[in-house]
């Protein structure tokens, strides 16, 4: 609260302005004689810039033939609020659109929310278990009632979230991925896949998550780390493996080595008795065994491990399910029927210890794959999926980074990008679940155990094609998330936007989604629109905690930015996240937003001294010849030229993406040489009638050009200061072009 008033306000007197009620008379600083207080005004200003319209690119004043600089939004899921990855990742974006929108192009930046498939459904379900309901017993279409008016009620909490951090997307243009025309474009894509014969129905064994029913591909699998056993068990005077899985060997249909490897060579091609169970197994040779690991002799089960599939089709091998998608043992498990594949492990070791099989048992730290929204385990089983063919779509992916069309900063992420496209499995897209982009599919009634008696349409067919007289009924699956937003970038747009606003510019995200999202988006746009996404992604490290481990809500280590933005004002918890982001994980320091409190009271403070000096008539931004050159003191040129070299400087970073370095610089410019050297010199000038005058225009000319430069990174303090100048080019410092 400003001193003097009973109660601050932000009232719009015009169109575009912005005013605190409460004005100072002449000498005394407009600005009041108190601290800077955010919670004053910060609602104020963003209100302005929204009824302004300026977010739009539509309605900026720029040149006519100004160009579009399009910037897409990682889209935060639905059930989301927001973190500090969020914080620094949407400042960054908010750097970026504030200084192409001040340099005159046709800023877009396109926000949304991601339906979140696995994650929303998880969170309605506990939501339905509180009341004693399951989503089983209510139906799908109930059901998905249910997740529609959670949504309503709950999913736009995230954009308010980046509003109150000052984020300037254009939200007349918010999407989601569930409306209507993104939907129609997510089917579209599936039926153009399905007739270029890249998406085909097939039984495999895929990584299943037996808490959300469903399949996930290996970039949805999350890891802990766990101490368990490797067991040794003799299978033969020949033959003995090691295996994490003990309960696994009851579905085993082979036994590899590496076909190099010497001492296995003569037993290739030999038959074994599975342990157990009495069956006759092969022993195969295969160029994905580790000789190094183990006994260098590997159990395969095709139907519970992703690689022990491959190797099955490669040498045609069954598949006997021994545990189902709850993660209890089947009839194929004999005796071990029922239990769960845990309790089942520990009988099976206990038979084989008792018939003398456990050769060696020796602890093992294994990394176990679970599930990335529940954190239940995953249990590789057998299913019929839909798969996308990734050959021809990685290929493209590939080629956009390596031909340049695609830059990815820094340079060094380029390599995982490469990896992961060069080893890449074919997609699982389908999903067991309710909530998500059903999969344009209808199945025949009448011909249910045909696998092929299916159509792919938008739209059931008036007339089944395979029996001729059954109502198709749809597939129940739903597409994987991840195949819907990787359309973000032109999905559910309308014409004339794609035709203006595609393909983008800009795409800042953290290195946990380049394959995830980025790679799909990029390969998407080029197979849809003809022309890659975007022309540059900016990967940025990941804010960890000071000891430097994830942050996590659960263990009570997560960080919340909204406390900063309530307790400090939003510019502070940009400056925090900014000054520390410069290129690795970040360690969080609090000192950081110690930090920035100073540095907005040292601006506010500056900028009081400084409009307590103008003469009335005076004009912003300052005409170049009230700058009198030749007339200037030693201190005037310093500064005036320094801030020069910071402007250019400034706009290099940031246009490289350099957003700590130039915050870093300007804070230095602003804090010691203007602040700490040149207000202190112009003191004594202000003091001489002859250089009153032009110590007066440098002061101007410096709090302006400052103003400007600092706006894209604490833009709520320098539109307050700035709303304070006299007889400026523009309302709102929102779209004072950069020069």
């Amino acid at each position: 609260m400003l001193p003097g008033q009973n109660k601050v306000g932000i009232v719009e007197t015009n169109k575009h302005s912005l005013y605190m009620k409460g004005m100072e008379t002449k000498k005394q600083s407009v600005l009041g004689a108190g601290a800077y207080e955010p919670k004053a005004v910060e609602q104020g200003i963003y209100s302005s810039w929204e009824k302004s319209g300026y977010f739009n690119p539509d309605n900026l004043p720029t040149e006519k033939d100004a160009k579009a600089y399009v910037v897409y939004m990682p889209l935060p899921n639905v059930t989301g609020s927001l973190h500090m990855g969020h914080a620094l990742d949407n400042t960054f974006q908010d750097i970026t659109v504030r200084y192409h929108r001040m340099r005159g192009r046709k800023v877009l930046w396109l926000p949304g929310t991601d339906h979140a498939g696995i994650a929303t459904q998880y969170v309605v379900e506990k939501e339905l278990r509180k009341q004693g309901i399951s989503r089983f017993e209510i139906g799908r279409e109930k059901f998905i009632e249910k997740v529609w008016e959670w949504k309503t009620e709950y999913g736009g909490r995230i954009l308010e979230q980046l509003r109150r951090l000052g984020c300037s997307a254009d939200w007349s243009r918010t999407r989601f991925t569930m409306d209507p025309a993104y939907a129609k474009d997510v089917q579209k894509a599936f039926i153009h896949y399905y007739e270029r014969g890249w998406l085909y129905r097939g039984y495999r064994t895929v990584n299943w998550c037996t808490r959300c029913a469903t399949s996930l591909s290996e970039l949805e699998l999350e890891y802990k780390d766990e101490e368990t056993n490797l067991w040794h068990i003799k299978y033969s005077d020949e033959v003995t493996v090691a295996t994490t899985r003990p309960e696994t060997m009851l579905g085993d249909t082979a036994i590899a080595v590496n076909p190099h490897d010497e001492r296995y060579q003569k037993l290739v091609g030999k038959k074994v008795t599975l342990p157990i169970t009495g069956r006759e197994i092969p022993i195969v040779a295969d160029e994905a065994i580790d000789p190094k690991f183990g006994t260098g002799m590997v159990k395969v089960t095709p139907a519970h491990d992703v690689l022990d599939f491959e190797i099955g089709e490669r040498h045609k091998l069954p598949m006997i399910v021994v545990i189902d998608g709850r993660g209890k043992m089947t009839k194929e498990a004999g005796a071990y029927e029922g239990m769960k594949s845990a309790d089942a492990r520990a009988a099976v070791v206990e038979e084989l210890t008792k018939q003398g099989r456990i050769v060696k048992v020796e602890p093992y730290p294994h990394r176990v794959s679970v599930c990335y929204r529940c954190g239940s385990s995953i249990e590789p089983t057998p299913s019929a999926q839909w798969f996308l063919s990734m050959r021809e779509l990685a290929k493209l992916a590939m080629d956009a980074v390596h031909s340049k069309k695609v830059a990815i900063h820094p340079e060094r992420f380029e390599k995982p990008y490469f990896d992961w496209l060069g080893n890449i499995r074919d997609w699982t897209v389908s999903r067991q679940i309710w909530w998500g982009h059903r999969i344009p599919v209808y199945f025949c009634k009448n011909k249910a155990d045909d696998e092929k008696s299916f159509v792919v349409a938008e739209t059931a067919p008036k007339k089944c094609p395979h029996c001729g007289t059954c109502e198709m009924e749809q597939a129940p699956d739903v597409l994987d998330t991840w195949f819907s937003s990787a359309l973000w970038p032109f999905a559910g747009l309308s014409e004339s936007d794609k035709e203006k606003y595609y393909p983008g510019h800009t795409l800042i995200t953290a290195r946990d989604i380049l394959n995830l999202w980025v790679a799909r988006m990029i390969y998407s746009g080029l197979e849809f629109m003809g022309t890659a996404p975007f022309k540059n992604v900016l990967i940025h490290g990941t804010i960890m905690t000071k000891e430097g481990k994830r942050m996590s809500k659960s263990l009570g280590t997560g960080i919340d930015p909204m406390k900063y933005i309530e307790e400090y004002g939003a510019d502070v918890a940009r400056f925090a996240v900014v000054w520390q982001a410069t290129g690795q994980d970040i360690r969080w320091d609090e000192t950081a937003v110690v930090g920035g409190r100073k540095f907005t009271n040292k601006i506010w403070n500056a900028a009081k001294f400084v409009l307590g000096q103008i003469e009335e008539g005076a004009m912003f931004p300052v005409a170049a010849g009230a700058l009198d050159a030749e007339r200037f003191s030693p201190a005037d040129k310093a500064v005036v030229e320094s801030l020069s070299k910071l402007k250019k400087s400034v706009a290099h970073d940031i246009e490289t993406f350099e957003f700590a370095k130039a915050l870093r610089e300007f804070y230095d410019f602003f804090w010691h040489e203007f602040c700490d050297g040149y207000l202190e010199a112009s003191k004594a000038q202000l003091a001489n009638i002859t250089d009153a005058p032009r110590t007066r225009a440098i002061l101007m000319h410096v709090l302006y050009e400052s103003l400007v430069v600092l706006h894209p990174f604490m833009p709520f303090i320098t539109e307050a200061i700035f709303d304070k100048l006299p007889k400026k080019t523009n309302a709102l410092l929102l779209i004072e072009q950069w020069k």
